[in-house]
């Protein structure tokens, strides 16, 4: 099967639109076919500098690389295949043509209304009560089009070059029935189409032309686009019977929506994949939620890789309701595939994201042991230098934070908490210092002062780390070693005693 992602370059790469690359590439490669990347950019008004590259960047971040038409290789944009140019922009000729063709068969007709014209026939259909206002078989007759002129004044508005568009016409009786891969059989009337624009006055396609010859001259097998081109659907699938030409297969995806089920918007959400790389979501992570929204595996499984979307993807699981973009299910699919790192990739990662002055003084092994301490507890890697930072430097120990209120450990405690964690933690042999005997010693500790696990533990892991939140005591303390453990006690009883009252 021959697919398609045909992005318009009016921004940066929004998020449904690379879930719409992901279904498109999914199925490609799970039929054996192509995926072709073609670039829509008939709207210069819109146009935004720098977008086909980022679109590009992008689809190459999230593993969706094209087996055709526009890719970056080495910085630079190319076009690879014989069915090109796949910039529409560089098919102006090829439009004309067929638009031309049209014309011949009767199928459309040139239009010489002005602005101004269009705007006034939309405002008396407003006061008709007409809900939608358009250009179709109810006022076309009314209107300054080669329907209404003698072909004497056409051929004399051509040669003065005058301003013209070409509209398709629509026979307004027509019924036009469609099966949809997702939404199943839909049926159009004809008196609900307009006779839309094909060719703009400024030589240009419309997207409803150029992509009907597009997708019939590279041989689309399969065109999935959002659900918002649904409604145009009829004219595209009348564009292709005036051809004469078998139209491809249509399945138009649900809708991407906020958590009110409005659709998803800047306002509520940021809506461009390039804000998710900036803030440091994984490519596999992205990929993995974006093919979850809309479509059901119909089994529990919630992490898959692109290897297993291509397996497990089918278009007949695609709901048609709109399906939310929730972002702490991002965040919880971020975490799950952290942990599904290996430790040598992780540490890598670790060593990756520490400040350039520690980069040069490291030790693999003492990374490793520290990185396996928060490979549980983040969810974006920009966390780790604060998470780490006490490996790397003394941390700021306050009375305040060895003291805490939900722990039960009262300010008045602390002196004789913080004495009997050195003295049993001095009396633990080097060769003993393991996660296992200090549990064994410092519960037993708890046991003997009558204290609860926690009125020593928070102590000790406020005293080691600095921070409210770190990896757990016993697995800090086995990393930092017992030297170090143990100063980090002592510095803290030192603070302690300097914020007591002088007697």
């Amino acid at each position: 099967m021959r697919t398609r992602f045909a992005p318009s370059p009016t921004g940066f790469l929004h998020v449904g639109g690379l879930r719409t690359a992901l279904y498109a590439y999914l199925i490609a490669k799970q039929t054996g076919g192509e995926f072709i990347l073609r670039i829509e950019d008939t709207d210069k008004e819109r146009h935004v500098e720098g977008a086909i590259e980022n679109i590009l960047h992008t689809l190459n971040w999230a593993g969706l690389h094209p087996d055709e038409g526009v890719m970056m290789r080495r910085g630079v944009i190319v076009q690879k295949g014989d069915k090109g140019p796949y910039i529409q922009s560089e098919r102006l000729k090829i439009y004309r043509q067929y638009a031309e063709k049209l014309l011949e068969s009767g199928h459309a007709y040139y239009a010489f209304d002005t602005k101004e014209e269009i705007e006034q026939m939309r405002c008396e259909q407003q006061q008709a009560g007409v809900v939608s206002p358009k250009y179709d078989a109810s006022v076309r007759m009314k209107m300054k089009n080669a329907l209404t002129l003698s072909k004497e004044d056409v051929q004399a508005r051509l040669e003065a070059k005058k301003p013209y568009v070409i509209r398709m016409k629509v026979n307004p009786d027509q019924i036009i029935t469609f099966q949809d891969d997702i939404r199943g059989q839909c049926t159009f009337q004809g008196h609900e189409i307009d006779d839309q624009v094909l060719l703009k006055s400024d030589g240009f396609p419309t997207y409803h032309l150029a992509h009907v010859v597009d997708d019939h001259l590279m041989d689309t097998g399969l065109v999935l686009r959002g659900e918002e081109w649904l409604s145009s659907l009829p004219k595209h699938l009348l564009l292709f019977q005036y051809f004469g030409w078998k139209e491809p297969r249509y399945a138009h995806v649900p809708l991407l929506l906020n958590k009110d089920r409005t659709k998803l918007s800047k306002r509520q959400n940021d809506v461009d994949v390039n804000h998710y790389i900036q803030k440091g979501y994984l490519s596999k992570v992205m990929v993995n939620f974006l093919a979850l929204l809309g479509w059901n595996p119909g089994t529990t499984q919630e992490i898959f890789t692109l290897d297993e979307l291509i397996e497990s993807f089918s278009l007949d699981r695609v709901q048609k309701a709109g399906a939310v973009f929730d972002t702490e299910k991002l965040d919880w699919l971020q975490g799950q595939w952290i942990r599904k790192m290996d430790k040598e990739e992780f540490t890598q990662r670790v060593i990756a994201a520490l400040p350039e002055p520690i980069k040069s003084s490291i030790h693999i092994p003492e990374v490793t042991a520290q990185a396996s301490l928060i490979q549980d507890r983040i969810t974006f890697f920009s966390e780790i230098p604060e998470m780490l930072s006490f490996f790397y430097e003394e941390p700021r120990v306050t009375v305040d934070l060895l003291a805490n209120k939900k722990q039960k450990i009262t300010q008045k405690q602390l002196p004789m908490i913080l004495d009997a964690l050195i003295r049993t933690l001095t009396e633990v042999k080097e060769k003993q210092w393991n996660e296992n005997t200090l549990k064994e010693k410092l519960f037993a500790l708890a046991e003997e002062k009558k204290l609860k696990s926690g009125q020593l533990l928070w102590p000790l892991r406020a005293a080691l780390t600095g921070l409210p939140y770190s990896p757990g005591a016993f697995e800090v303390a086995v990393v930092l070693g017992k030297e170090k453990t143990l100063a980090r006690l002592r510095a803290a009883r030192a603070t302690l005693l300097e914020s007591l009252p002088m007697c």
